[in-house]
């Protein structure tokens, strides 16, 4: 009877022993299956750090300041307050002299050209800045040429516009300024054949006119007289 007994709590214990290593694998599986899902998440996420630009942080941070910042001013307004007196009552004074002389910096009017396509955007801009349109006698042509006015590829152009007298004296004294403008920067320094030739190419000519123009006054006479064969 006791020997029964015994079997059957020994019997219990193995049970209870396989059970508890049947959960404890399964436990295993689990965090497994986890550390590999969290390892995946990361590659993903390392490689699509990876592939983002160089300075992708400093662009979110002024996308997020950005975003604050028209937050705060949509609060302000709504309150009737003065978003930009409030904001500089927040900042040192020499912080807000270098923000101020940054602001300037960048309104620079004329950014200049790298290549003839900006040039002919920058001319073309220009002029269409300059543009006051006369509406009246817009709406007057439109009103003339009706269906003409806006054309399409079976519409014959030839004949249906005249140009006024004012437009076409504004073009000529628009090209003739260009044409002055032009000539002003681009004059190009005319060669004097009755100058000495004391250079052997362009660079050394360009170094010898800076040599006198700071010390041709203090080198004129020693100059003179080695070209007399006075000099001592």
């Amino acid at each position: 009877m006791d020997e029964t007994i015994s079997s059957a709590s020994s019997a219990d214990s193995a049970t209870a022993k396989q059970a508890e290593r049947m959960k404890r694998l399964k436990d295993l599986h689990i965090k497994r299956n986890q550390a590999r899902v969290e390892n995946h998440k990361e590659v993903v996420e390392e490689d699509k750090r990876n592939k983002l630009p160089a300075n992708w942080e400093s662009r979110k941070r002024k996308a997020e300041w950005i975003i604050q910042d028209e937050a705060a001013r949509k609060e302000a307004e709504a309150k009737g307050e003065d978003y930009e007196r409030n904001k500089l009552l927040q900042i040192a004074a020499t912080e807000a002299e270098q923000i101020a002389r940054k602001k300037r910096s960048k309104q620079n009017p004329d950014p200049g050209f790298s290549d003839y396509e900006q040039a002919a955007i920058r001319s073309y801009n220009r002029l269409v800045k300059n543009i006051k349109p006369n509406m009246e006698a817009y709406e007057e042509s439109k009103e003339k040429l009706g269906p003409a006015f806006y054309g399409d590829r079976n519409t014959i152009l030839h004949g249906l516009h005249e140009d006024r007298k004012e437009a076409v004296d504004k073009m000529v004294t628009n090209l003739e300024k260009q044409i002055a403008k032009r000539e002003k920067y681009s004059r190009r320094r005319m060669h004097n054949d009755d100058a000495d030739i004391d250079y052997i190419n362009e660079r050394n000519a360009k170094f010898n006119q800076k040599l006198e123009r700071f010390y041709g006054e203090y080198t004129r006479e020693t100059k003179l007289n080695l070209e007399r064969g006075t000099a001592i």
